[in-house]
């Protein structure tokens, strides 16, 4: 089973995640999802997320949901090249993570702009 990682697929910063991940990630290691798609929102309904916007990456593995830098971390775990990298930044405690993370978040838009178009089809 493919893990499925639900991004912003109006967002540049995410479109920008979304093709270097396509680029270096292992074939078929991942399932890319915008929250705006049929298959995003019911992703999003069936986990108790918010459907109108979304300020996480989500990523749903074996292991279940991760969100914030645990899920950004988790996904670099798994592409071979950034395994290291991965693992070794959620040594970092979360809570300083999570901080980072959401500063981020609340930028992305100002600081990278919207797109009316998604790195994946919709």
């Amino acid at each position: 089973m493919k893990d499925i990682i639900v991004f912003d697929g109006e967002c540049n910063l995410c479109n920008g995640v979304v093709g270097w991940l396509l680029k270096f990630a292992p074939k078929n290691q991942f399932q890319m999802v915008a929250f705006q798609s049929p298959l995003g929102q019911q992703l999003l309904i069936g986990n108790g997320f918010p459907t109108q916007q979304l300020d996480t990456v989500i990523l749903f593995d074996e292991e279940g949901k991760h969100t914030r830098s645990n899920g950004f971390l988790r996904i670099l775990s798994k592409i071979p090249k950034w395994q290291f990298a991965g693992t070794a930044l959620l040594y970092i405690p979360k809570e300083i993570r999570d901080r980072i993370y959401v500063l981020a978040a609340q930028n992305r838009v100002k600081w990278f702009g919207k797109s009316q178009t998604c790195a994946i089809n919709l």
